[in-house]
């Protein structure tokens, strides 16, 4: 498993000091710690690079000296010629043997570490809080992360095989020109090959920029493509096709203009490249020839430089794709690592125990919370939950209800007071725990795109198929699904679209079933569904709750006017408390709430006549 490393926390860093950075953020992926297999294939791997490149470097002096044997035909020279021809197609055939035995040995390292990065950016992006979820944008966050993990097999890949390799066939041409030719042809190659270099690194710095203005844009586009595709029915419903498809066009359009400054950008790099490689290849024959008039060179010396150029412009020539490659790859990870730097706004302290259940009391013990510091939602709110009783809570919108929900969850930790379960602060044991007694019917019950019968067992990692049963008898929802051709294993479509709200709701209610929780959460579980389907969940609803503490929060006071206790909150503090007999005596804030509501009930089939 890749090694976690620690974060950036220099936002301003140079770009030459951040690719840095990345790469040595990604080293622990390339030599894991704890894979001594994996290390011994990289070590393998390596052998079979060097012993490609000896061999490469071999093969220019069977060149040459079969074509001075020929220049001076004999009987033994062509004896000669033919064994070193002959050695020639031999040593082509093994380098590229080693090369190939090379990728077998590294498959497998790119892709374990492949897996292990996106294993760890997933695993990082689940623990993150809500407010990073609700804040970024799931179509840029999953380019970001689909970028990023590609990159680390082609960086692997280049660094090992690419520019290790040419850093060496660079010294050994040098040393063999320097022997042969002397200290001319070597400072030519070196000047053209640094002049390469900086010329392509330049370039490139300059291609980098733009690729990341279109790596901005193509998320944006995206993401605007993927958020109208999920609000499909609105975008229907307001029949705003056009307007959909003029606000990603301009998103498209400014990627495409991005992309085209990048491709020009190419092939002016291309341009420069070939330019100084060509001169070196003249200057470098042209330098053979004059030797070869002067009696001090023979033919075998101009394809022996020859050769050896052609050998070392292949890497040359893909070193501007391989360097443009490792840059964009440090960007694209970099990016990635900046993804799992996210400050994890809610963490368990060291060593935090798990939260022990034996009664489910719950206690708000003078609580305060905003989402942001200038806005406050709960203010200084008190209360308690006996264990198996039944809780409502409600009040006007915006008085904090589902904020309760969320603290409960721990979702966010409040600015002040605490929140107890069993008398153990949720904040001083592990979330995991938490959450593990905590079992939640929302309002919009999200399903996963898969089958029913998965929904209904994600409630609990190890549930079996009878217990998927039982919790769907539970539910009522077994004969529907019994109705089914393919029963559980139908597909629920894309967040449970295939179904209708009540059935997703029974869904919904069966998941957490499975689950089993001593604590209930109805966050305004019915305030979506018809009256008749209202009616048929709640009845599930209090057969399901006896025996356990629920906490229900409303809107429609009608579903919850048998709760044991109704809690009415208004602008985060606790305004009222009782029965709903007591709150409607009392002539407050319930009793003007359910007057209004009791209004709009009679003013309703009104309407409908």
């Amino acid at each position: 498993m890749g090694q976690a490393m620690p974060p950036d926390t220099e936002d301003n860093r140079p770009l030459e000091a951040d690719g840095w950075h990345t790469l040595r953020r990604f080293l622990p992926y390339l030599w894991p710690r704890d894979n001594p297999t994996l290390k011994r294939r990289i070590i393998a791997a390596m052998a079979f690079v060097l012993a490609a490149k000896g061999v490469t470097l071999a093969l220019p002096f069977a060149y040459k000296y079969a074509v001075d044997a020929m220049a001076t035909p004999t009987s033994e020279s062509a004896m000669v010629a033919l064994a070193l021809v002959l050695a020639y197609g031999l040593g082509r055939f093994t380098a590229v043997a080693f090369d190939n035995l090379r990728n077998i040995a590294f498959e497998r390292v790119g892709q374990i570490a492949t897996l292990h990065l996106a294993q760890d950016v997933f695993r990082r992006l689940h623990r993150l809080s809500l407010r990073f979820h609700l804040d970024r944008r799931t179509g840029e966050v999953t380019k970001v992360i689909e970028r990023g993990t590609k990159s680390i097999d082609t960086m692997l890949y280049f660094l090992l095989f690419n520019i290790a390799p040419t850093a060496i066939e660079l010294i050994a041409v040098g040393v063999i020109f320097y022997i042969n030719f002397g200290w001319e042809l070597v400072a030519a190659t070196g000047l053209a090959v640094v002049s390469y270099i900086l010329t392509t690194r330049w370039i490139t710095e300059w291609r980098t920029k733009l690729r990341r203005e279109m790596n901005e844009l193509d998320g944006r586009a995206l993401h605007r493509a993927v958020d109208s595709l999920l609000n499909y029915e609105t975008v229907k419903y307001f029949g705003a096709e056009a307007r959909e498809q003029a606000r990603y066009g301009q998103a498209a359009s400014a990627y495409a203009e991005a992309a085209i400054k990048s491709e020009n950008s190419l092939g002016l790099l291309n341009i420069a490249q070939a330019l100084i490689t060509n001169l070196l290849m003249a200057g470098a024959m042209a330098y053979t020839v004059w030797g070869w008039s002067q009696g001090q060179l023979t033919v075998g010396d101009l394809v022996f430089v020859n050769t050896y150029l052609l050998q070392l412009f292949r890497p040359l020539d893909m070193l501007g794709f391989v360097y443009r490659s490792i840059r964009q790859g440090l960007v694209d990870m970099g990016e990635m690592f900046k993804l799992m730097d996210t400050d994890v706004e809610v963490q368990d302290r060291p060593g935090a125990p798990a939260l022990v259940v034996r009664r489910p009391h719950i206690t708000f013990d003078h609580v305060a919370f905003g989402y942001e510091p200038d806005r406050t939602i709960l203010n200084n709110l008190s209360f308690e939950v006996p264990a198996g009783a039944s809780v409502a809570i409600v009040g006007p919108s915006g008085a904090g209800k589902s904020t309760i929900a969320r603290l409960l969850f721990r979702f966010y930790d409040p600015q002040g007071g605490r929140i107890l379960i069993d008398g153990q602060d949720i904040a001083s044991v592990t979330q995991e725990s938490l959450r593990a007694h905590i079992g939640i019917v929302p309002q919009d019950s999200v399903l996963f795109n898969d089958s029913i019968g998965y929904n209904i067992a994600y409630g609990s990692g190890d549930a079996r198929e009878e217990d998927v049963f039982a919790a769907a008898r539970d539910a009522a929802i077994l004969p529907f699904i019994e109705q089914l051709p393919q029963g559980f294993a139908t597909e629920v479509g894309e967040r449970g679209l295939k179904l209708s709200g009540g059935e997703k709701q029974r869904v919904a209610i069966a998941r957490t079933l499975v689950k089993n929780p001593p604590i209930l959460l109805l966050d305004e579980a019915t305030s979506a569904l018809d009256s008749r389907t209202e009616q048929d969940i709640l009845r599930t609803l209090r057969r399901i709750s006896r025996g356990r503490t629920t906490i229900a929060i409303a809107h429609r006071l009608s579903t919850i006017a048998d709760a044991d206790r109704i809690l009415v909150l208004d602008r985060g503090k606790l305004a009222e408390a009782g029965r709903h007999s007591d709150l409607l005596a009392a002539d407050g804030l319930y009793a003007d709430m359910w007057a209004r509501q009791a209004a709009e009930r009679e003013t309703q089939p009104e309407a409908a006549e």
